[in-house]
């Protein structure tokens, strides 16, 4: 490319962060650096309506905990800021106005009660309501009459109603609109901000922005924008435009189901570094049969060519698929710097991480899963006695007793308490009886746990426990035998 690369991420602060528009992000960050260019972070909070205080900080932590640093933006700075909105909201009035002056946008004064009723008048008759173009008719003398009194006025965009607007998208291809479709939309509104729709338009250019990155609901939006870009003869954009992601073929990620935000995985339990993974595979492919990648190398494979036309569909049991693999791999020591908050959580962080990985590691597919698998730890469970009985293991309460009865003054006895110690205590204590290895740590497990399945064995149990702990419970389950 001739010119260097440079997209944007343009969010607004309206909440948490979509995985849509994380994805979205996620694609103009990987493109930005497979062309060796720029991703710039632009805040876009000209809806003051809906902005949410701490929602910019929520943004900047979603984005630098997956690994996407920009290049220019609110907190690092750039050569064209600045780059929140509201804070440019100057600049925007005056483009504005010499649209007026060409004749590519018009003061409009109608009320929101004329437009209203023109709406209902439309949908009377089944129609799709499209301002008439009321305000264009009016003469310059009306026009300055009605500036002069105060009157409340939007500016709209005077969109051509003959012919067709056509443009090149890098993923959907070649895009006609017929312009009698076009609506004359707002650009300045009555307040004198900016509407979305315009101030991303001047923005994208005064931030020399190459490659339009955003969802395909602006598909049939695009030709207004390049009609701003032809009126003030500015070069248009490359747009690459992304199916939206969706959670099977006929639902949108909702928040009401808790699965439509990067902050509700990550509160699961879900690894980031598994999320990104598989976001980026929702509406794109790398052409051959890998699944895994470090973001690295998902620069180093990304292709624009490859993102699909069909929507993309977040499939939470491949995610979880997808972050069991990850969890599996991680070394014992990241294992247990990502679990520890769940230690805490559970209460066990004080115990021996090393066997607490250990056993976990193999059967956690989520980490907030890990409070509910060690829970025996810090309390003892209510359990029936009839517990004892394995058909397998050919144990019964009362056999289970006596071997309890057997063990209870050698681990009294045991020193070290150690996994070593405890295991050849209870492995010597079956060869001494004549019992298998199953039928003495059955019975303890059941005692000092109360329950059938754990992670890990009677042994780990006991020395996550400790020996005090350990002696205790299992008097008591003696005292119920």
């Amino acid at each position: 490319m001739n010119q260097e690369v440079r997209t944007r991420f343009a969010p607004s602060p309206t909440g948490f962060m979509h995985l849509g528009g994380l994805r979205a992000a996620l694609y103009g960050y990987l493109f930005a650096r497979k062309n060796g260019g720029k991703f710039i972070l632009r805040i876009e909070d000209t809806d003051q309506v809906r902005f949410v205080e701490g929602a910019t900080e929520v943004i900047y932590d979603t984005l630098r905990r997956c690994g996407m640093n920009w290049d220019e933006g609110p907190d690092v700075g750039g050569p064209v800021g600045p780059y929140i909105q509201s804070q440019r909201k100057d600049l925007y009035l005056p483009y504005a106005q010499q649209l007026v002056k060409t004749g590519h946008a018009y003061y409009c004064f109608c009320t929101k009660e004329e437009l209203e009723e023109r709406r209902a008048a439309c949908e009377a008759k089944g129609e799709v309501f499209k301002y008439d173009k009321h305000c264009l008719h009016l003469t310059q003398k009306e026009i300055q009459r009605k500036l002069d009194a105060g009157v409340p006025y939007v500016i709209r965009q005077n969109a051509p109603t003959t012919g067709e607007t056509s443009y090149d998208d890098l993923v959907f291809g070649h895009m006609t609109f017929p312009n009698d479709t076009l609506d004359d939309m707002v650009l300045i509104k009555q307040d004198g901000m900016p509407t979305y729709n315009f101030a991303n338009a001047i923005d994208d250019h005064l931030m020399g922005i190459t490659h339009v990155m955003r969802g395909m609901e602006y598909l049939s939006s695009t030709p207004k924008y390049n009609l701003l870009y032809e009126a003030f003869g500015w070069e248009i954009p490359q747009y690459i435009h992304m199916p939206p992601v969706m959670r099977d073929s006929q639902h949108k990620l909702s928040k009401r189901d808790g699965d439509a935000y990067f902050s509700d995985y990550v509160d699961k339990g879900y690894l980031v570094e598994a999320i990104v993974n598989y976001l980026a595979l929702v509406g794109w492919n790398p052409g051959d049969d890998r699944e895994f990648f470090t973001l690295d190398e998902l620069v180093e494979a990304f292709d624009i060519h490859r993102i699909n036309k069909a929507p993309g569909i977040f499939d939470v049991k491949k995610l979880t698929w997808f972050n069991a693999e990850y969890i599996r791999r991680m070394s014992p020591e990241a294992f247990n710097r990502a679990a520890q908050p769940w230690y805490e959580k559970a209460g066990v962080a004080a115990m021996n991480q090393d066997i607490l990985q250990r056993i976990l590691q193999p059967r956690v597919e989520l980490f907030s899963e890990l409070p509910a698998m060690v829970d025996f730890l810090t309390a003892m469970p209510e359990f029936d006695n009839s517990l004892y009985a394995h058909k397998k293991m050919k144990t019964t309460p009362e056999s289970a007793k006596e071997t309890l009865l057997g063990l209870q003054p050698l681990l009294e006895a045991q020193d070290p308490w150690t996994e070593e110690g405890v295991h050849d205590l209870l492995i010597g204590y079956a060869q001494k009886t004549g019992l298998k290895n199953g039928q003495v740590m059955w019975p303890l497990r059941v005692a000092i746990t109360g329950k059938p399945v754990t992670p890990g064995g009677a042994v780990e149990a006991a020395v996550l426990l400790g020996k005090q702990e350990t002696l205790a419970r299992l008097a008591r389950s003696l005292e119920r035998l």
